[in-house]
């Protein structure tokens, strides 16, 4: 986008000093995201980012999604003397309607931010790391679980099991790309655990499993880093909304206890990285330990193989659609991510029991 249109844009919110000049930042495959230069060099950088409403279709509960975490996070740390507070959380800022948020007249949907500086992400995950990520998420939801005001589910449905096996059902049904014959075994046996994967639908409509406010997307690129490798702050929020916690702990290890990338052509790779379940886990229990049920905790082993599972469904029913949702490479991309999930599922749910043996001592220690 042309440099004068996006700062025509950002003139709209209501920021210190002035912007000086624009550049893209970071590789998100959602939003579209630019850096502010400040022309003071005593007033901060900002965010620039364009909305995505092809995912995110209600911008008005997405920013006020956003902006009760955040207030409410900001007044707990400042309560509690945190240094570095106001660094601590997302801080919007107004535009000319009142709104964190501005419409253009391609209706295009804005927001701003101030950029946190002095900061860093990390992509590679490690013990280590995964410790200190499984702290950080377990804190940030201990910290909402006396969040009064309702938040709205910004992607209605997004982490039902039935619904994916619905659509999975519907995709073999259909066959609209005539690929059902040559994927028929992989089908037959998710349709198998099917009934088992769904069981936290079923505890939750029993009234065993609550739902809480949740990130959703817990990616350790998600977190920023201080130099010296410390939590700062947690970013991304436009998946916060009521959800199980296995939708942060299982979505995860997914991601980085897989031995591969999600997309791996040779599943011989694939295996499910204990180490990693464990660091995540311990450090999870430390900061989420204080508020979860027995029943949290003792299926966490069961989000750790929920996920893959999930995500396999997803994969091989846009496979059978003929690739309408995900981005491909190749032709046979989806097909190839559904059995990388595949066997990253089976390898975990054979690490069942160890989770659980892991899970009884850590709690044995609390």
């Amino acid at each position: 986008m042309e440099k004068e249109k996006l700062l025509a844009i950002v003139a709209h919110f209501h920021i210190e000093g002035g912007a000086a000049d624009v550049s893209p930042l970071g590789n998100g495959l959602i939003n579209t995201t630019y850096r502010i230069k400040n022309l003071d060099n005593n007033s901060p950088d900002y965010v620039l980012q364009r909305i995505n409403t092809m995912v995110f279709r209600d911008v008005d509960m997405l920013q006020h999604n956003i902006e009760v975490v955040t207030n409410h996070l900001r007044r707990k740390y400042a309560e509690s003397g945190v240094v570095d507070a106001e660094r601590r959380t997302l801080r919007f800022i107004s535009s000319d309607n009142g709104t964190t948020y501005w419409c253009d007249d391609e209706n295009h949907y804005w927001r701003m931010m101030v950029f946190i500086d002095g900061t860093e992400t990390h992509e590679q995950m490690d013990a280590d790391s995964a410790y200190t990520t499984g702290y950080a998420f377990g804190q940030f939801e201990a910290m909402l679980t006396d969040l009064s005001e309702h938040l709205g589910e910004t992607i209605p449905d997004f982490h039902n099991m039935e619904l994916r096996i619905s659509q999975l059902r519907q995709a073999v049904e259909d066959n609209k790309a005539g690929r059902l014959a040559e994927v028929k075994e992989m089908v037959d046996s998710l349709l198998h655990d099917a009934e088992n994967m769904c069981e936290a639908e079923r505890l939750f409509r029993a009234g065993e499993l609550p739902k809480r406010i949740c990130h959703c997307d817990t990616k350790v690129n998600n977190i920023l880093f201080d130099r010296q490798g410390q939590v700062l702050c947690v970013i991304d929020l436009d998946t916060v909304m009521p959800s199980f916690v296995f939708s942060d702990f299982g979505d995860f290890l997914r991601t980085a206890a897989n031995t591969v990338a999600e997309d791996d052509p040779d599943i011989g790779n694939v295996s499910f990285r204990m180490d990693i379940f464990e660091a995540f886990t311990r450090g999870y229990l430390q900061t989420a330990g204080t508020f979860l049920t027995p029943i949290e905790i003792s299926h966490l082993p069961y989000a750790a193989t929920l996920f893959p599972y999930m995500q396999c469904v997803r994969f091989l029913t846009d496979y059978l659609n003929n690739d309408v949702y995900y981005a491909i490479k190749y032709p046979t991309h989806n097909l190839v991510r559904a059995r990388n999930q595949q066997r990253l599922y089976e390898d975990a749910c054979r690490r069942v029991p160890e989770m659980k043996a892991l899970i009884d001592q850590m709690m044995v220690g609390s």
